[in-house]
């Protein structure tokens, strides 16, 4: 009965918010912000008075209850808070394709289902979620970390996730005066080392990942994907979640193009500077011409990164344990840096802010195609006849 009970309040809240922002733009409207009844009887008696005057003037009753605070917030629980956020959200995560929303979604349900434990497992009104409730929720990654020895990451993650969606829908409702519970409240490890993804050597890659039978044991699919990250610099799901077509070959500078896409095989790409034009050549354009709908085996799934991480360390071709696949991005912008020793060149090419690498508004056009191809084939690697 009770989860019958929370299932009619998430169904009806959109009508219940629709009220209290209505409520709240009347009072506006007339002088006053939204109170709500249980904060005007602590309200100066002036004001109160002040209220109750102008409401008599009102001949209407949605103004009186704006005046005097009759609107109840909508009665919204943690355990539907998530849902609830991503009906907000519907628009920001439109280009979200499946695979993104889930992992958008698992993350803050997690995060409201630790804050639901570290509350003793009450499913308190969100209205209920102050500091004491954060500070609750502290506490227990602290029990957490310190039985299992885990990172401060995955705490910070939970309150920032808590933090977000808390903020999205005050906003919502329109709170004129909306709690912060999670202002300050993290962990901090003074301890710990900076974590860096390593690089993947020149020579390494080269002398190991480019020999003959290297990548035998794995699909083609999984071998190229990694082969245009070598010479793009590209994140791996930039690559794998490329909708069938974008491999522009016909051109005389064969490109893809890193943009958000909607339609069947819509995706959100990580930022607005990451939109960018990347050239293929070398292996990248050897690995393309292969695969000319792109990479339906990985596409919309976040299967390649273990996969291909696994195998590599499986057979000898990992630098050291504490190397991945991801390195090669990395790799890629130092080949860069090298090359032109402008770290705002090489940032564009990667798809970083130009804006936050220069300090200041940023003018001008954008690198065109053709100087993109010309840098990078400047610092591409010699092609093996057996990848070719």
């Amino acid at each position: 009965m009770a989860e019958l009970d929370q299932m009619t309040v998430i169904k009806e809240r959109p009508e219940e918010a629709d009220a209290y922002r209505a409520a709240q733009k009347i009072a506006q409207a007339r002088g006053f912000a939204y109170r709500p009844l249980s904060d005007l009887l602590e309200a100066p008696l002036e004001e109160v008075l002040a209220r109750v005057e102008a409401s008599s003037a009102e001949p209407a009753p949605a103004a009186a209850k704006a005046l005097l605070g009759a609107v109840e917030e909508p009665a919204l629980r943690l355990s539907g808070l998530v849902d609830e956020v991503e009906r907000i959200a519907a628009h920001d995560n439109r280009f979200k394709s499946e695979n993104q929303m889930r992992l958008w979604r698992n993350p803050r349900k997690r995060a409201a289902a630790n804050l639901q434990a570290a509350l003793g497992g009450r499913d308190v009104l969100v209205s209920e979620i102050d500091h004491a409730a954060a500070l609750k929720h502290k506490a227990g990654w602290q029990r957490k970390i310190a039985a299992e020895n885990l990172s401060t990451e995955s705490a910070n993650k939970d309150f920032a996730n808590m933090a977000g969606m808390l903020r999205r829908y005050y906003e919502s409702i329109a709170q004129p005066d909306p709690p912060f519970p999670y202002h300050r409240v993290t962990l901090k490890d003074r301890h710990k080392t900076e974590n860096r993804k390593l690089e993947i050597p020149v020579d390494w890659i080269t002398e190991k990942w480019f020999a003959p039978g290297a990548f035998d044991g794995t699909n083609d699919e999984a071998r190229d994907i990694l082969l245009i990250s070598i010479e793009t610099g590209c994140r791996q799901s930039e690559i794998y979640d490329l909708p069938p077509g974008a491999f522009v070959l016909d051109h005389p500078f064969p490109h893809f193009e890193i943009k958000f896409e909607a339609g069947d095989n819509r995706r959100e790409i990580k930022n607005t500077a990451s939109t960018r034009l990347v050239p293929l050549l070398g292996v990248a354009l050897a690995a393309a011409k292969r695969h000319p709908d792109g990479f339906p085996r990985y596409r919309g799934k976040s299967t390649y990164s273990a996969t291909m991480n696994q195998y590599m360390r499986n057979n000898g071709l990992m630098p050291s344990p504490q190397h991945t696949i991801g390195g090669v991005r990395h790799t890629w912008e130092s080949r860069l840096l090298a090359e032109t020793k402008r770290m705002d060149i090489s940032g564009e090419m990667m798809g970083h802010s130009l804006k936050q690498i220069r300090k200041r508004a940023v003018y001008g056009d954008a690198m065109g195609l053709q100087d993109r191809h010309a840098l990078a084939s400047r610092v591409m690697l010699p092609v093996p006849e057996h990848l070719k």
